[in-house]
């Protein structure tokens, strides 16, 4: 029951981070003190970009890079920051149901040991029951052996008839 709820929940955490996403698109150009930082975000990562893509192509990298425009560079940022957080929680939530999962499976192994224990407790106490018949069958071999086949029969003989007897005095 849990996990489908959970599930639904993670689902709808991830639909809602994108109008998030976007808001923060929306609101990361208007604050002035965070506007300059985000600009100097899009600037680094617009060189790192340009360089990284040279370096593939096998183009010269020493050559100078021409910045973005101050327009460009927030929309940039505000892009990158909109796509940050809504990874951050797709991630946050793929470890959550991971470790979620992972104690899961800890529990069913649990469960699986204390189920071989208890198989491998019967085992032993079965192996001791036959290891008490197999004395016993070797007790009465012996008995068999030291008194003779015909004094086990009459020994149940006699039992048999005592009990007859005791039957026809009780009734």
């Amino acid at each position: 029951m849990i996990l489908p709820v959970f599930k639904l929940g993670t689902l709808a955490l991830k639909t809602l981070c994108k109008p998030i996403g976007n808001r923060i698109k929306k609101g990361a150009g208007l604050h002035p003190r965070f506007r300059q930082s985000i600009i100097n975000i899009a600037q680094a990562n617009h060189r790192l970009t340009t360089t990284l893509q040279r370096r593939i192509y096998g183009h010269a990298t020493d050559v100078a890079i021409r910045p973005l425009n101050e327009e460009k560079a927030v929309q940039a940022a505000a892009d990158l920051l909109g796509e940050l957080f809504v990874f951050t929680v797709a991630g946050v939530a793929v470890v959550f149901e991971v470790q979620r999962s992972s104690r899961s499976e800890a529990r069913k192994e649990e469960l699986r040991k204390q189920e071989l224990e208890v198989m491998r407790q019967r085992d032993e106490e079965l192996a001791r029951e036959v290891e008490q018949l197999k004395h016993r069958l070797a007790e009465l071999e012996q008995l068999t052996k030291d008194r003779g086949l015909s004094s086990v029969f009459s020994f149940r003989h006699s039992k048999a008839t005592d009990n007859k007897t005791k039957d026809s005095h009780s009734s």
